[in-house]
């Protein structure tokens, strides 16, 4: 967008939408950047809908540490991603924006303390991790979103299954006690049985990350947006 273009939508609209992603492994079935490759189709297509501006993917966000390497990932630190942000959304609220809709793909607990330190003048942030929200009835896994399995392997199956490898996916089970330390981030070292994914990524379907995405996207819709508030217009030039 030229800078006209910016100034007019933000002037008939004036949130602007964030997408936050990783460079991160996934497990060898699945490309580095799944969590940013989510977040991208969703701002997109929100931004479609409700005319709202989205700013360029933030490509690195922080990574779960572990002592295994896990070529190709790329991290920064958790205060080094918020002043980041802190740098960067001064210049947009400058620029008129009042909301500031920041997307991620990502549950680890360090990585979504990073986000939600963010502060602006007067701006309002809002943080949305699409992996939190509840997916009852959606998936077969009981436990919910984890890194590589079901849903992640399931969302990309749907946004971008040319970049899946769906014959190198195996499944990860872990206890509860270890789930829970995984979601943490305290976990530094995968299990044996690991090939960087953990979860079920073998039961993920195209039509199962459909139903995800959808079901992802309209509570975005009616919980953030509303979903029965009319899209805002942009004046074209």
């Amino acid at each position: 967008m030229t800078p006209d273009l910016v100034a007019l939508a933000i002037a008939s609209n004036p949130r602007l939408i964030v997408p936050a992603g990783t460079c991160e492994q996934h497990g060898p079935h699945l490309p580095m950047g799944s969590d940013a490759i989510i977040v991208d189709r969703l701002a997109d297509d929100l931004s479609a809908e409700f005319r709202i501006v989205r700013a360029p993917t933030i490509e690195y966000g922080v990574n779960a540490v572990t002592a295994d390497v896990l070529h190709g990932g790329a991290s920064v630190r958790r205060k080094t991603l918020r002043r980041w942000l802190n740098d960067l959304l001064p210049d947009w609220e400058n620029s008129g924006v009042e909301e500031f809709l920041v997307l991620t793909a990502h549950g680890h607990g360090p990585h979504q303390e990073a986000l939600a330190t963010v502060v602006t003048n007067r701006a309002r942030v809002r943080v949305v991790d699409v992996f939190a929200i509840d997916l009852p009835g959606v998936t077969e896994a009981a436990d919910g979103p984890i890194h590589g399995g079901e849903v992640d392997t399931s969302l990309m199956l749907f946004i971008a299954p040319q970049l899946v490898r769906m014959d190198l996916a195996r499944d990860c089970i872990l206890p509860e006690t270890e789930r829970r330390r995984y979601r943490r981030g305290t976990m530094m070292h995968l299990p044996v049985a690991s090939q960087g994914s953990v979860g079920t990524p073998t039961r993920a379907t195209p039509e199962r990350g459909r139903l995800i995405y959808e079901f992802i996207r309209g509570r975005i819709r009616e919980r953030v947006l509303g979903a029965d508030a009319a899209p805002a217009a942009v004046a074209e030039p």
